[in-house]
């Protein structure tokens, strides 16, 4: 059958690898074209759009930006029609895979979603939408399942496609050696993979460097950006720039720094003491503080319903206090309770066989 598939941002193109690796295994003879990125090109198939192109955070940004997007959303529609795939499947990204839905289901295709828009976050209403243009749901949070019900929709909750890709790394043995880490104890520093959110989050992580002259920092540095890139931000600080081993450094760390969004459910996985931070433009964070109706912004503290790891949002994501919450967590207490509190969130998530649960289900619908 023919699968096509749109991922608009890093975490999309990891779980919309894994998701094609599974329908591989499900369907012989599955054919791919996709808007995704390097890891799902891997796995062969045509890659339309990377997702470099498509990646635009906050309110004021998606404004700033809407041509680029309304060119994006106009290509997609149209190589869907000349493609006339058997299925589409979208993962998360919502703003622009909820118009691609519309176009879709009015075009006679059918439509699957993996990795649920946060409706229960803000704008509920959008869950209406959702029930009309969308064929068949599949959740990674366990707490989805009931929201959906409540407005009348049924959904399959696949588990979390994380602990499949956490399941499958093997770490590197020479790890340390080959990237000239040394035997201090490291903390690793998640930016993002999108431009505005390094910008804004990267200098403030660097500014921390200085106050913890035993460890070797680190960034996990995105695959579309260059090494000059990162230097503009870095300077002569002595700080490691890795590419592609976002995993072997988490399996290294021993405290982080990261940017809200999947990569703190990651961090904590991999059972690593982590303080999150955020920026956004003063008037995104203004409509946003508006209309998000949640009590906290990271995966961890948001599946498990409390307060896990500590949130620096927009004018608390200072050197001051960044410096402060890391401090907590690299020894003493404050480490040893927020190890304690992962073991509660592993419990939560469950095992591993996200992709390839969704990967059976979308077969037997399409049958």
């Amino acid at each position: 059958m023919k699968y096509y598939l749109v991922a608009g941002e890093a975490s999309g193109d990891l779980h919309g690898a894994n998701l094609m690796k599974a329908l591989k295994a499900e369907d012989s003879e599955a054919v791919f074209r996709y808007f995704g990125g390097d890891k799902m090109e891997a796995e062969g198939g045509a890659l339309v759009k990377h997702y470099a192109d498509m990646a635009f955070m906050g309110f004021t940004e998606v404004v700033l930006n809407l041509r680029t997007i309304f060119k994006n959303l106009k290509a997609c529609k149209e190589d869907l029609i000349q493609w006339k795939p058997d299925v589409l499947i979208l993962i998360d990204f919502p703003g622009f895979n909820l118009k691609i839905a519309e176009f879709a289901k009015a075009s006679g295709i059918t439509v699957c979603y993996y990795i649920s828009p946060k409706v229960w976050a803000w704008n509920q209403k959008r869950v209406l939408k959702i029930k009309k243009v969308v064929d068949h749901m599949f959740c990674i949070l366990p707490f989805e399942v009931d929201f959906y019900r409540e407005w009348g929709m049924e959904v399959n909750y696949v588990g979390n496609p994380l602990l499949d890709e956490i399941a499958q790394f093997t770490p590197d043995l020479n790890f340390r050696r080959n990237q000239q880490l040394g035997d201090e104890k490291i903390i690793a520093l998640l930016p993002g993979s999108r431009k505005q959110e390094i910008e804004r989050l990267l200098p403030v992580m660097l500014s921390i460097t200085e106050y913890f002259p035993d460890y070797t920092f680190a960034v996990a540095a995105a695959p579309n950006f260059t090494e000059s890139y990162y230097h503009q931000f870095i300077g002569a600080k002595k700080v490691k720039l890795l590419f592609n081993h976002t995993y072997n450094l988490l399996h290294h760390a021993h405290a982080a720094v990261v940017a809200s969004g999947t990569a703190t459910l990651e961090t904590a996985l991999f059972k690593v003491p982590q303080v999150v931070v955020y920026k956004g433009g003063a008037i995104s964070i203004g409509i946003a503080r508006l209309l998000v109706k949640i009590k906290f912004i990271s995966l961890v503290n948001l599946i498990v319903n409390k307060k896990i790891v500590t949130e620096l949002i927009q004018e608390d994501c200072n050197t001051k206090k960044v410096n402060e919450e890391l401090n907590m967590i690299t020894e003493g207490a404050g480490r040893d309770t927020m190890l304690k509190h992962y073991d509660e969130l592993l419990l939560l998530m469950g095992q591993p066989g996200a992709s390839a649960k969704t990967a059976r289900l979308i077969v037997s619908y399409l049958k």
